[in-house]
């Protein structure tokens, strides 16, 4: 595989990439909705501390006025006038409210209880000043919906939108609690649905929870009262369906970017898929040279299997040139032996009885020749064919000093001449001993028919961690340069006349090589010189 190639993408990787998009668009939409119903409960809760806020400043400016001389010092003090974290900041003479309402960190508190009533008269001077802001607290309420209720110091209701609240006491609220203590506070309480069926148009109907602002009336340190504001925010339903027509081309973007997700994986996956279907078919349809790599594989994988079918592709290539190079290298040899028999037998058929006992023999002697050389021929082919199909499990261990001096003692009782020189005392390789006694041995028989009777071998040796090589030498008339690249070509030999075969070089590199090695024909001045290369055992 190429190395830009080994950078590619997985098919699981782009999979998994485009169910993580498709699986964040609803999850993203989710946290979008929840953060604008976040935003909405801060615009309300906005909107009523600026309400809370003005008319807390009215209630001061009209308290202040309206009050009797030393009636300020009487009134409730507080420490630390508004200091609390939930809405207001103090920093020198400015008192800021920052909304800060948030439905992943709020308390949702349950639904406001009831006012109280008869606990205790509303305080005379509170209770006129309200009367005087009424007007301005009816006003409000008209335009923004809002719940306005003012309490004294005490937390009596001395003003309301709702007048039937006037006298009750909201001293046990909690925000209101607060808001006496010198502490603006926001929370969120559960609302009490009394009206379940109304139209999407309401603004305080649909909600199933009211936004209250309680801010404290302070003067000086002193706790004047409290204004408590409510409210219920703008529903998400509602306020969706406001937007409905951007959410339709919302949803057109997320339908477009699935299929935009379907095409690519279509593109990434399908297509080099059927590429690779359409390449195996060629291949089982026999239009093997005509195989090529996909162009855009996209993947790994579909990288690694288009260069897998193209490797098997050239292999069956391989083959059947094999297999036809053989088939015309085997017909070419039986058929001059072939040739020679059944002219030999025509011959004999057709003048038996005129030839004399002489010319009988010459043509049976070579009937009998050329049988043996076909016989010769067979079994050569079959030592090749297993040689191609040899298929080595890793595990095989010869010590080659050992078979060398076995095979040249052997060589010697059958009065060929074969000595030993400079070999090591151990050559562990990593082949069996009978693959080697082959290889050997066709080198060995491949020296003396060529060589003469009289010629010599020499075996000599040497081995490194990772290679060990054994060379063949002899004295002979050695091999001529024209032939020195055909040599172990199959059914090549210059003695066919003598009945060679022209396989057994063949047949050695073909052992050597099913083992990792290799045999080679070396330069020499003199004879000819085989090197046999195996690997090393580890």
């Amino acid at each position: 595989m190429m190395p830009w190639r080994r950078r590619l993408p997985g098919i699981r990787s782009l999979l998994l990439a485009a169910y993580l998009v498709v699986l964040l668009l609803p999850l993203v939409g989710i946290g979008i909705l929840r953060l604008y119903e976040s935003a909405l409960l801060r615009q309300t809760e906005a909107e009523l501390l600026a309400q809370a806020a003005v008319l807390s400043a009215a209630y001061r400016s009209a308290w202040l006025e309206q009050a009797p001389a030393g009636a300020l010092r009487m009134m409730p003090m507080v420490e630390a006038p508004w200091n609390n974290s939930l809405s207001g900041k103090a920093d020198g003479r400015w008192l800021t409210l920052v909304p800060k309402l948030d439905l992943a960190e709020i308390r949702i508190l349950p639904p406001a209880p009831d006012a109280v009533f008869g606990q205790r008269p509303p305080e005379p001077v509170s209770e006129r000043i309200a009367r005087s802001l009424s007007a301005i607290v009816e006003g409000a309420q008209k335009m923004t919906l809002a719940a306005i209720r003012i309490v004294d110091a005490a937390g009596v209701i001395v003003s309301s939108t709702a007048k039937t609240d006037v006298g009750f006491s909201l001293g046990g609220q909690e925000e209101v609690a607060y808001a006496l203590k010198g502490a603006p506070t926001t929370v969120v309480r559960q609302r009490i649905r009394h009206h379940p069926d109304v139209g999407w148009e309401s603004i305080s109907r649909n909600s199933d929870l009211r936004v209250f602002v309680a801010l404290p009336v302070l003067a000086e340190g002193h706790v004047l009262g409290a204004i408590l504001v409510s409210r219920t925010p703008r529903d998400i339903i509602q306020t969706l369906y406001g937007k409905r027509w951007v959410l339709v081309k919302t949803v057109l973007v997320l339908m477009a970017t699935v299929a935009a997700l379907a095409w690519f994986t279509g593109l990434a996956v399908v297509r080099p898929t059927r590429q690779l279907a359409d390449m195996a078919q060629r291949v089982a349809r026999g239009e093997i040279r005509a195989v090529q790599p996909i162009r855009s594989p996209m993947t790994r994988e579909a990288c690694s299997l288009s260069e897998s079918i193209v490797s098997i592709a050239q292999t069956l290539e391989a083959r059947a040139d094999y297999a036809r190079d053989l088939a015309l290298g085997i017909s070419h040899e039986f058929k001059t032996p072939l040739t020679s028999i059944r002219g030999s037998a025509e011959l004999l058929q057709d003048h038996f009885d005129e030839m004399s006992n002489e010319e009988r023999c010459r043509f049976l002697s070579n009937i009998l020749g050329d049988t043996v050389r076909l016989e010769r021929l067979v079994r050569r082919i079959l030592d090749l064919a297993r040689a191609d199909a040899l298929m080595p499990q890793g595990r095989e261990n010869c010590d080659l000093a050992v078979a060398l001096a076995e095979i040249a003692e052997d060589s010697c009782r059958k009065g060929r001449s074969v000595v030993m020189k400079d070999l090591p005392s151990s050559m562990p390789a990593a082949i069996d001993r009978t693959s080697f006694d082959i290889i050997l041995s066709n080198l060995l028989e491949n020296a003396h028919q060529h060589g003469g009777p009289g010629v010599s071998v020499v075996l000599s040796g040497f081995a490194d961690p990772r290679q060990v090589t054994v060379d063949v030498a002899d004295n002979g008339p050695g091999i001529p340069p024209d032939n020195a690249d055909r040599i172990f070509d199959r059914f090549f030999t210059t003695g066919r006349d003598s009945g060679k075969t022209g396989l057994g070089l063949a047949i050695a590199r073909r052992y050597a090589r099913a083992y990792g090695g290799d045999v080679i024909l070396c330069p020499s001045e003199r004879g000819a010189v085989f090197r046999i290369r195996l690997s090393a055992c580890r």
